[in-house]
């Protein structure tokens, strides 16, 4: 009879051990899959934002390419003509151009009565007039262009006192 109990002591010990290693495996699987799930959101995370620095960084590159045909669509309104349609037709186009610009989150950077500003202001001159306050821009040879904070192209601007 020794022998049964013993066996018996024997048996309900390793039950026990045998429903422990599962317990154990479990919490060991459970870790391991919740520290892979956040890896994975964490890598979706990093590719989103990467793609979305990609992708203004190649829409700053198309843009800065283009914003010389802006300039030119901008001087050529200001020319005068005796055509007053062809003047309507050049200044739809500007405008068409400067909304689908918008459309992408361009804007232009301020200038004339701004102080001046070395991230988004390039000083090409300085002048002195006692009528604007010191480092205020007094004029704006060239428009300069932003895409939220990353500038596209800096205005070369006249810089007073």
């Amino acid at each position: 009879m020794a022998n049964e109990t013993d066996n018996e002591v024997i048996n309900n010990e390793t039950e026990e051990q045998k429903e422990m290693v599962p317990k154990q495996d479990y919490d060991e699987l459970d870790d391991r899959f919740k520290r892979i799930l956040a890896e994975f959101e964490n890598f979706k995370k990093r590719n989103g934002k990467e793609r979305d620095g990609l992708y203004n960084s190649i829409l700053s590159d198309v843009v800065e390419m283009i914003l010389p045909v802006l300039d030119n669509l901008e001087n050529a309104v200001k020319v005068e003509t005796q055509d007053d349609e062809y003047k309507k037709g050049i200044e739809l186009v500007l405008k068409q151009f400067q909304e689908v610009l918008a459309s992408k989150g361009v804007e232009e950077i301020k200038a004339v009565g701004e102080t001046f500003n070395p991230e988004f202001h390039e000083a090409v001159s300085s002048i002195q007039d006692e009528s604007l306050g010191e480092k205020e821009i007094a004029q704006e040879y060239r428009k300069g262009y932003k895409i939220g904070s990353r500038v596209i192209r800096h205005s070369m601007v006249v810089v007073a006192n």
